[in-house]
């Protein structure tokens, strides 16, 4: 059997990190298989589903490298299918033409309210002829769905699950109006595109029951279920907004990088060991179903940061300087090719202090500053008239330098020596002179990143205060 799983989102909405989670965790089974991984569009809700969401999907899945197999699948196109499996179903009488109208419907489930009990039809159409129809009423196709036993899930995550079922109602799978209803659409799409696991948040269990009685309504044979607890955050309360970042293209606008975020989303309800810094090889190699968890996990946006840091310190510094330089940009900041190959030069200082690509850009900044620059309050402090004439004097002993990091620090340490001075005493004020601040990588660094003319440019126009 070659597995094959897929990810199903509606258009409704944003890419929300649970859906993301869902994505990665389908993904990395199918990879981990050696299957197929599949992408289906679930946009039957035409009054709700937008292209906007539609690219939106599309893209966050592209970000995170999850890419699908074969052409994107969208249940809206296959709408006939649905309506043909629904018609076969009524002439194997395993379906049945239900003509309750809408006031006798609302009937139903005040009485039901009434009685403390969940509202579900009562059946009234189930053997009734439809000669005895009232006039100009369209009628639904329910599923004649069975009324002793039980419907079990071996669920590859939670367990068997089971529920009885009378507890289930006869399911409309074709509306009056001729459209297919979802829980009926997922079950003919999963069936024809030859799902063997459907690995999806548990909030999906109930449907799940409801999807089997269909399943053997056809006799098709069933895939194998597997409902991931869903994601809460740090309070245990439903994640929201309120939270944090909830989108998935929030968390890369926030400076995430996307093999950080699978990374964390990765080790939220899964587990290997004591192993948190898992590259996509690693997670595809160790990935399995029996090291998901059954509990709710908690969002920890404060662990994903810190994770998010150690991934960057791994990345290419040519990807960070690009990623960085389009954040300055952004702002409406010049990042010309000068700009770009002080941040380049300079990144694998900068890289160490940060946690997020905005806190990188935010570092940076000071490498595409033009003249005058702003000084925060610290950086002033430290501008002292001592201080400005003592870069005066260090204008030509840098004018005579070689600008590497090794011949600049050794420059550096001989003046400071001559000067009766700690090089921190000469490094500090420099350093406030060249970025406005008073945090740069080393010094020496920061010079050569900056080339002379232009460290020269910036220590003169403190000096001419």
């Amino acid at each position: 059997m070659t597995v094959r799983t897929r990810f199903a989102p509606s258009p409704t909405g944003l890419l929300h990190i649970g859906g993301v989670r869902t994505a990665l965790f389908n993904y990395l089974f199918a990879r981990h298989m050696g299957g197929a991984f599949l992408l289906r569009i679930e946009d039957t809700d035409k009054a709700r589903s937008t292209q906007q969401a539609v690219q939106v999907i599309l893209e966050g899945l592209d970000w995170l490298g999850l890419g699908h197999d074969g052409q994107t699948i969208f249940q809206s196109s296959r709408e006939a299918r649905h309506v043909a499996v629904a018609h076969e179903m009524l002439a194997a009488g395993k379906a049945y033409y239900c003509y309750a109208t809408p006031d006798e419907l609302r009937e139903m489930r005040e009485k039901a309210q009434a009685e403390g009990r969940p509202p579900r039809y009562d059946g009234r159409w189930r053997d009734r002829d439809p000669a005895e129809a009232p006039a100009g009423v369209k009628p639904a196709i329910r599923l004649r769905a069975p009324r002793e036993g039980e419907t079990i899930v071996d669920d590859l995550v939670q367990g068997p699950v089971r529920v009885a079922n009378a507890e289930l109602d006869d399911m409309i799978i074709l509306r009056s109006d001729g459209t297919p209803t979802y829980l009926h659409a997922v079950v003919v799409d999963d069936h024809d595109m030859e799902i063997t696991h459907v690995i999806r948040g548990d909030d999906h269990l109930t449907n799940t029951f409801r999807q089997i009685q269909i399943f053997k309504a056809m006799d098709w044979a069933l895939p194998n279920f597997a409902h991931i607890p869903l994601i809460h955050g740090a309070d245990g309360a439903k994640l929201s907004k309120r939270h944090g970042a909830v989108s998935v293209l929030e968390f890369r606008e926030q400076g995430f990088l996307p093999e950080a975020l699978c990374n964390y989303l990765l080790r939220l309800g899964w587990g290997h060991g004591d192993a948190e810094f898992l590259t996509r090889d690693e997670q595809i190699r160790l990935f399995s179903l029996e090291g998901v968890g059954r509990a709710a996990s908690r969002m920890d946006y404060a662990k994903l940061t810190h994770l998010n840091g150690m991934w960057l310190r791994q990345a290419d510094d040519a990807r960070l300087a690009a990623e960085v330089a389009a954040r300055l940009a952004a702002r409406g900041l010049a990042v010309d090719e000068a700009a770009q190959a002080r941040i380049l030069t300079l990144m694998p200082g900068l890289k160490e202090r940060a946690k997020t690509l905005v806190e990188l850009a935010d570092s940076a900044v000071f490498l595409v500053a033009k003249l005058p620059l702003d000084f925060e309050p610290k950086a002033m402090a430290l501008l002292t008239g001592e201080a400005k004439a003592m870069l005066g004097r260090l204008v030509p002993v840098l004018a005579e330098s070689v600008f590497e990091t090794a011949a600049l620090d050794a420059a550096l340490r001989r003046f400071a020596e001559a000067e009766g001075r700690k090089l921190g005493q000469v490094a500090q004020p420099l350093r406030a002179a060249l970025t406005g601040s008073t945090m740069s990588p080393g010094i020496d660094a920061t010079l050569a990143a900056l080339g002379r003319e232009e460290s020269l440019s910036r220590i003169g126009d403190v000096v001419g205060w």
